[in-house]
């Protein structure tokens, strides 16, 4: 007598038998919460494109990061929002500046139970919105742009920073960070590289979150979507500098990226869930088009199944909460 094989049915028969064959599961700790604080602020300020997510006062900011800790999320990266800019995004260097402030705020707060990370990059704090300075003729100037990132890598790291992450996608920034931050005695200071950053149309809300004051585009200094094995060669680059953790960003339309990463690297892999891919499921889910829980569980175990060891997601705290539950 032959038998049909149903072996992958018998796998699934019940929520019970489902967990225990699953291959990929999420835990608190693989999640990491993106998180703005806007200089002047006296109460939280909702962000109309990321249903749920708000610019944070300093109070709301540690109450934030207090929950994080208490729901298991394994880290927090903070960006900050100030009320004056200028060419050179001096504001980023400015211990009492808003970011600064504010990793010195959540470290006070929570101490080592959360790891905090700073973002390394001056586009919310220049008048332009670039990620780095110019020059006479209007284009970024990568290695001006360097000499204020080692300044701010070591401010961040003053303030009680355990990670810093350079979003700008300089030429060797990664290199210039390591280097001041080992002259300035930090040099248990992690580095997160953004190594694979692509030029998106995704970061939509985001700018919104951050003020941006952006004009044009970044296509200059960010990675092109047509191109994947270059992607490899910026996560070699910044490994030869010395990053202790690597990111793509952004993570739903660069799965394939994640995967050859996840595939070659020696050291950690994240992944930026970023605002775009926040905005467009809250926005399906309002409508009644998609199962909102679902859905967002969905999209983030794909990114755990391409490979990446933690995921930034705006929904951190939340689906934390709904592990917990579980």
């Amino acid at each position: 007598m032959s038998f049909p094989n149903h072996r992958p049915r018998r796998l699934r028969t019940t929520p019970a038998m489902r967990r225990l064959t699953a291959e990929y599961r999420l835990a608190p700790a693989d999640l990491i919460l993106p998180a703005f604080i806007r200089e002047g602020l006296s109460e939280p300020s909702p962000i109309t494109s990321m249903p749920g997510v708000v610019q944070h006062t300093t109070e709301s900011l540690k109450r934030a990061a207090a929950e994080a800790v208490e729901l298991g999320v394994g880290g927090i990266m903070l960006f900050g929002v100030p009320a004056v800019r200028d060419a050179r995004g001096t504001a980023s260097l400015d211990p009492d500046g808003v970011l600064n402030k504010a990793i010195r705020d959540v470290r006070a707060e929570v101490g080592d139970d959360l790891v905090i990370m700073g973002d390394v990059c001056l586009d919310e704090f220049t008048d332009h919105g670039h990620c780095g300075v110019l020059d006479s003729d209007g284009y970024v100037d990568n290695d001006a742009t360097l000499e204020i990132y080692g300044q701010m890598a070591v401010a961040q790291a003053d303030a009680g920073a355990h990670v810093l992450g350079p979003s700008g996608m300089m030429d060797g920034q990664v290199a210039v960070i390591r280097q001041a931050l080992e002259e300035s005695g930090h040099k248990n200071t992690v580095i997160l590289a953004y190594a694979a950053k692509y030029a998106s149309a995704f970061y939509g809300p985001f700018r919104e979150a951050v003020d941006s004051q952006l004009k044009g585009d970044r296509r200059t200094y960010q990675m092109d979507a047509a191109n994947r094995r270059e992607a490899i060669l910026e996560v070699e680059l910044d490994l030869e500098e010395g990053a202790d953790m690597v990111m793509v960003k952004p993570a739903m339309s660069y799965l394939d990226i994640l995967a050859d990463i996840a595939a070659m690297s020696p050291v950690p892999v994240s992944a930026y869930q970023i605002s775009g891919e926040y905005a467009m499921i809250e926005a399906a889910a309002a409508n009644g088009w998609i199962d909102r829980r679902g859905a967002i569980t969905e999209s983030i175990l794909g990114i755990k199944r391409a490979g990446a060891n933690t995921v930034l997601t705006y929904w951190a705290s939340e689906v934390a909460g709904w592990l917990k539950e579980s």
